[in-house]
């Protein structure tokens, strides 16, 4: 079954659009928003109570890493067919299943014992996760009068930025006052409100088009490929070149292979490869693993360095942090105003060499810091070049491709975008030389912290020089310029005549042009530092 867009604009049940204006369309605003603010602060919230679930779990390094990667790891997997289940079974149904999941394996989360539930509780969650992320913006786009879903979604993505904004102090609060367990068991209070309010209120929608089998062989793929290649990151410091890292490596390798192999031949896969026809989707995927994968090891990092190193409480860590989500939400949708008019190009040049700027800075946040001399400059610039690169990077990825699959581009950006943070933070590590024991010193961490951020900043600079020299300047003018012909579903029908060019252009060797104008995100606010937001972009000019 191919990936899902998040929302394809079919009626609810009962025939009628919702209006904003009536308490169902408000209500159905506020379960969306609920639901994926789950998903969203528990990214960020968790970073911040690493220490202190490793001093009372008595774990080391590694399980720290698995405590984030775990989640990662069944979230990028399985989001893209996420997607899909709500298309065929109900989006209001899959929904809910993954806020409930997600909320028990909080539970459980909060209950673990030992590091090895913790871990996979962890991996549960990310799966309930998957259901409800394409979910929450694909029953916006799907139940609210076109008329009123552009400023619905500007709600949702508005509230998601400042729960994200929030996260970091919210996590801080939390391990420092009840303990670290209740950043997990927080979901479930959200979720029994949650739960109710969607099933009252909330309009089942499905997508009469869905058909065919679901594409299970290639999520289990992905998963166990990325699972198998973090294994061996996270292992390799303690066992070396051993068989116990190679063979598991070898395999994650191997089975990436079989996944291309798989998608390429189902009819209707997971992953259509024929998205990456297009040299401009392909170039700027490329950019969002350098982009992502420097945040996922810079934001793992840096918490762990304000508490080891620096001395800070959780609180103070979260606090610290403010800055740089603060801007993204101030400024984002400025940012992406500016992309429009200047081109992409540029912004995504400068902004990940901004954002290396500012991990170099942090260098400085060392034993005896002072947080505004050394911290906040560092932070400030990262939050800048974070503005810079964010938006422009959504909005160039669904003006990519054709509109019909502005939703699967934004999906697929999406997971990658957690494949590259999930590989980063088992990578990091052993490339900045930190052993098991490393954050349980201040002296130990800081010498490889000092270390691992220059690598960061490295991946980012490659960023800055790929983005110069394959994105277009008017990518945002001449939006689907180059599609794969394959036609995708992607959460609607292609039109007639979309669908009548792409088989031409199969027939004429995979590269066709999308008339019509340029498709435009949604989301105005991007605040998530773990992955741009999921966007089904915009389907109609506005009048």
């Amino acid at each position: 079954m191919g990936g899902s867009t998040p929302g394809a604009g079919h009626a609810p049940s009962n025939g009628q659009p919702v209006r904003l204006s009536v308490p169902d369309g408000r209500w159905l605003v506020f379960t969306t928003v609920l639901g994926s603010a789950m998903a969203l602060l528990d990214s960020t919230v968790v970073n911040v109570a690493l220490p202190h679930i490793g001093l009372d779990l008595g774990a080391d390094l590694p399980v720290l890493q698995w405590t984030v990667n775990a989640y990662m790891l069944t979230l990028a997997g399985l989001i893209l067919l996420g997607g899909a289940l709500g298309d065929r079974f109900g989006r209001r149904r899959v929904f809910v299943i993954g806020v409930v999941w997600f909320a028990l394996a909080s539970l459980a989360c909060g209950l673990a014992p030992n590091a090895g539930v913790l871990i996979a509780a962890r991996a549960f969650q990310g799966i309930g996760g998957a259901l409800l992320t394409p979910g929450s913006l694909a029953l916006i786009q799907s139940v609210i009068h076109p008329d009123d879903r552009a400023r619905a979604i500007g709600l949702w993505s508005g509230f998601g930025g400042i729960g994200a904004a929030i996260g970091p102090f919210l996590g801080g609060w939390l391990v420092d006052g009840p303990g670290w367990r209740w950043v997990f068991f927080i979901n479930v209070p959200l979720a029994a409100v949650c739960v109710p309010v969607a099933l009252r209120h909330v309009p089942e929608t499905r997508d009469p088009q869905a058909r065919g089998r679901f594409d299970i062989p290639g999520a289990v793929l992905a998963a166990a490929a990325l699972a198998l290649v973090t294994y061996a990151l996270i292992a390799a410091p303690q066992k070396g070149a051993s068989p116990a890292v190679v063979v598991p490596g070898v395999a994650g390798l191997v089975l990436g292979a079989v996944f291309i192999v798989v998608e390429r031949r189902l009819r209707e896969p997971m992953l259509p490869l024929s998205i990456f026809a297009s040299r401009q989707f392909s170039a700027v995927n490329v950019v969002t693993l350098c982009v992502y994968a420097a945040f996922g090891g810079f934001f793992f990092l840096s918490v762990l360095d304000l508490q080891v190193v620096v001395g800070y409480s959780a609180l103070a860590a979260g606090t610290a942090l403010l800055p740089t989500t603060t801007l993204m939400l101030l400024l984002s949708a400025r940012s992406g105003e500016l992309g429009k008019r200047i081109g992409p190009r540029i912004p995504l040049t400068l902004g990940p060499l901004l954002c290396a700027a500012g991990m170099l800075l942090m260098t400085r946040a060392g034993e005896g810091a002072v947080y505004w001399r050394d911290i906040l400059p560092a932070l400030l610039v990262l939050g800048l070049g974070m503005v810079v690169v964010v938006a422009p990077l959504t909005a160039t990825v669904l003006a990519s491709v054709d509109v019909a699959r502005a939703g699967l581009a934004s999906g697929v950006n999406n997971a990658a975008a957690r494949a590259a943070g999930l590989v980063a933070v088992a990578a990091l590590p052993l490339l900045a030389g930190m052993g098991p024991e490393a954050y349980r010193s201040a002296d130990a961490f800081s010498s490889t912290f000092r270390r691992a951020m220059p690598i960061c900043a490295g991946v980012l600079v490659l960023g800055a020089i790929l983005a110069w020299r394959t994105v277009r300047s008017d990518a945002l003018e001449q939006a689907g310029a180059e599609v794969g012909a394959e036609p995708e579903r992607a959460g609607a029908a292609v039109p007639a005549k979309g669908a009548e060019g792409a088989e031409a252009a199969e027939a004429a060797g995979g590269v066709a042009r999308a008339a019509g104008p340029p498709c435009r995100p949604e989301c105005a606010y991007h605040c998530g530092v773990s992955a741009p937001p999921l966007d089904p972009g915009e389907r109609r000019p506005r009048t």
